[in-house]
């Protein structure tokens, strides 16, 4: 059974790093050295991404498809095409980009693509600590 941190790690942020390194590449016309930097990435794997070889493509058409983390996105997008570097503020507006698909559960529909076969009393469980948010006590 994956928790939702796995499936942040191992699927979430790759695919939203994807969909950044493509934006900040074609929309800001920045080059892939200067992505890497600001994603905290190589530069082979900002080439990865932009072509579509590295992420989730059905995750990454999901989150683009959901208006709010579309939003999300092109705020983070345009403040790290301003800045030329990744800032706190940035840092701030991922997170809560994170934070909001796990408490919108979208993060539950990625994870059930990955194991269908999850028992529903634990998967309620996990949603309701979602639901909670951060800090709550179990």
């Amino acid at each position: 059974m994956l928790l939702p941190a796995e499936i942040e790690s191992k699927k979430l942020i790759p695919a939203l790093r994807a969909i950044l390194a493509k934006k900040l590449s074609q929309e800001h016309k920045i080059r892939e050295d200067e992505i890497s930097k600001m994603l905290g990435v190589t530069q082979a794997a900002v080439s990865n991404y932009i072509r579509g070889t590295r992420a989730d493509p059905q995750l990454i058409q999901k989150l683009l498809s959901e208006e709010q983390v579309a939003k999300m996105i092109n705020e983070i997008s345009d403040g790290l095409s301003s800045a030329m570097a990744y800032t706190p503020s940035s840092l701030s507006k991922f997170i809560s980009l994170c934070n909001y698909i796990k408490s919108s559960l979208l993060i539950c529909d990625i994870h059930h693509n990955l194991e269908s076969d999850i028992d529903e009393k634990i998967c309620k469980e996990c949603e309701n600590m979602l639901l909670k948010g951060p800090g709550s006590v179990y």
